[in-house]
């Protein structure tokens, strides 16, 4: 072909990889072109990122122990970004809940309890107190969907992340206004809040969207290359293991913010008031510009390359041509077919240009990548009773009921509120215990711990801190004096707060292990212009969950509590099992999706 020239050793690879293609004719039957050229044989080219490195052959990828690479000190500096949005968010965020239900403490002007009062403010009840927590976060997994929008097609992600942080500012100025003496014990600070709430949410989503993205693209190496350890071990350097490593740390920087503004603000609220709780994450929060203004010249940014979205859904449709079937059955197999994504190849018009629709402006690998972000967008997408959601309504009761479980028990002095640090300390402990001992244990034992099978793990960890859950209202319930009025009792149970331990570790497991590793796929899986785009549909089956999530509210009162953690449990379980059931095929392919090309798209200027 024009254009192309190969050197004799490059067309010996790709003979011989044929040859071995050809040997298995089940296999021949889902190889496509791009498949049989194998990326291996154009991995030597110089490119300025992987010059110097030394490849491994077929039988090393099968045998070689893999490990992570070194973390970019760029990451580092976006990931102290994020702690600081982070403490903001969490900070104010955890103390809402006793804002928006419990009452004004009498003769009070600032809402603080004391050592033995109940901190409160607007007095609206848990029903009011969850429904609109959950909007909030709803709210906030909604917006990424736009903040993707305006970073893929005309600012970029790190202008856009810029935006959102001046935005958010201004939502957590509003915050505090709503809890000032002089306005907090006034029917205006209602709608001040839930102004608040709406514009610091709509700048949280804008950052969400690209501050994920934007860490893991520090990392700049996608091909796998050997190194030899000092201790004379050959292992193979994984790109994917990195980026998950970048993840696990990324993560790690969110819940320190999350923990110490969490703690910090409990208390403020208790012993001074709703306004420090509001202001001193607002004074941390103004780290993030200081941050961004001084990397400013160190970070990895990608442009913005225009929006592909129209694009990507053209080449769909294109592709979904004659496969329609009102049968569903037939419906489900044609788009699911092996060679769906062929016919939208440009390579089926050589020699017929003039049939070649004009918006085809890209090459056959970022079809490959296409069709690679669509299967990851499968993950988060196709059963939303199933996925990743249902682990969201899971953690949302974190930061809602069982903060009100713990008003119930005996707290010993402690914040009711102050229980749910439990999940980011032991999400800081766990952690660097996962990355330095449990996946490099389990890598060298030879188990492959995939990405999808992490994911169905988290969701089984849920399960069971909702089981945890169940069991203490359960007991909560015998022992109060109110029994089945536990919440609206003068007296409390005698268990002891701590009992919730149980339930805020378990799900931090399941953070660990679906959370996080939803942030990777995500990553890997998109293409390279479409990342942002492909995170935001990640976080936006959050907002489904919050959506769900409303439905739960009648069940999120006395005697019904049992029965929501319950339901709870059940779904996760549910929801685990057909995300495997589902996903398994994907799970046999994560090399290959892992190791593919990066295809190219044609701009305007182009």
């Amino acid at each position: 072909m024009a254009g192309i020239q190969h050197d004799d050793q490059t067309f010996a690879a790709v003979a011989e990889v044929k040859q071995f293609a050809f040997e298995d004719e089940k296999k021949v039957k889902h190889l496509s072109d791009s498949e049989i050229a194998s990326p291996d044989a154009f991995e030597h080219e110089p490119d300025g990122i992987h010059d110097g490195l030394e490849f491994p052959t077929d039988e090393e990828r099968a045998t070689l122990r893999r490990v992570a690479d070194k973390i970019p000190w760029a990451a580092y500096l976006i990931a102290v970004v994020e702690l600081a949005e982070r403490f903001s968010f969490y900070g104010s965020s955890v103390v809402f809940t006793n804002f928006i239900q419990q009452p004004l403490p009498d003769g009070s002007h600032t809402g603080a309890g004391g050592a033995s009062g109940q901190s409160g403010a607007l007095n609206l009840g848990q029903q009011a107190s969850t429904g609109l927590t959950t909007f909030y976060q709803f709210w906030c997994y909604v917006t990424p969907l736009l903040g993707a929008y305006i970073a893929d097609t005309y600012l970029g992600r790190f202008n856009t992340i810029c935006i959102a942080v001046m935005i958010a500012l201004v939502g957590h100025i509003i915050l505090i206004v709503a809890a000032v003496p002089g306005v907090i014990e006034h029917q205006s600070a209602v709608g001040a809040f839930a102004v608040a709430l709406l514009v610091m949410g709509f700048g949280t989503g804008l950052f969400k969207a690209n501050i994920s993205p934007l860490v893991a693209e520090q990392y700049k190496r996608t091909k796998l290359f050997v190194i030899t350890t000092n201790s004379g071990e050959r292992v193979i350097v994984d790109p994917t293991l990195t980026v998950s490593r970048v993840y696990m740390y990324f993560y790690f920087f969110i819940n320190i913010g999350a923990l110490v503004g969490q703690i910090t603000m409990t208390y403020s609220e208790k012993f001074v008031g709703f306004w420090l709780a509001f202001t001193l994450p607002t004074m941390v929060f103004l780290l993030c510009p200081i941050v961004l203004w001084i990397g400013r010249n160190r970070y990895v940014r990608s442009p913005p390359t225009g929006s592909v979205l129209a694009t990507a859904l053209r080449a769909w449709r294109y592709a979904a041509r004659g496969r329609w079937s009102w049968n569903p059955v037939h419906l489900f197999r044609n788009f699911n077919a092996p060679d769906f994504w062929d016919r939208v190849k440009p390579s089926n018009f050589v020699g017929r240009e003039s049939e070649k629709p004009k918006w085809m402006n890209f090459d056959d690998q970022w079809v490959e990548e296409l069709k690679r972000g669509v299967k990851a967008c499968g993950v988060f997408c196709w059963f939303p009773l199933y996925c990743e959601y249902l682990l969201r309504l899971t953690y949302n009761q974190l930061n809602n009921n069982l903060t009100s479980q713990a008003a119930t028990m005996s707290t010993h002095g402690i914040p009711n509120d102050v229980l749910s640090n439990l999940d980011p300390f032991a999400l800081i402990i766990f952690i660097p215990i996962f990355d330095i001992l449990l996946y490099p244990g389990l890598r060298r034992m030879g188990l492959n711990f995939t990405a999808l099978k992490r994911i169905t793990a988290g969701f089984i960890t849920g399960a069971l801190a909702m089981i945890w859950a169940a069991v203490v209202q359960h007991n909560i319930y015998k022992t109060n004096p109110c029994h089945y009025e536990a919440a609206t009792c003068d007296g409390v149970s005698p268990l002891n707060v701590w009992i919730q331990t149980g339930a805020y570790v378990l799900i931090a497991f399941s953070e660990i292990l679906a959370s996080i590793t939803g942030l990777e796929y995500a990553f890997t899986k998109a293409p390279k212009n479409m990342r942002s785009l492909v995170m935001s549909i990640f976080l936006f089956m959050s907002a489904i969950s919050s959506a769900l999530g409303e439905a739960f509210v009648s069940l999120s009162t006395d005697p019904l509590l049992v029965w929501n953690y319950g339901t709870m449990a059940v779904l996760a379980a549910i929801g685990g099992f057909i995300f495997w059931l589902t996903t398994r095929h994907l799970d046999a392919q994560e090399d290959a999706l892992n190791n593919m090309q990066e295809g190219h798209v044609n701009s305007e200027k182009d």
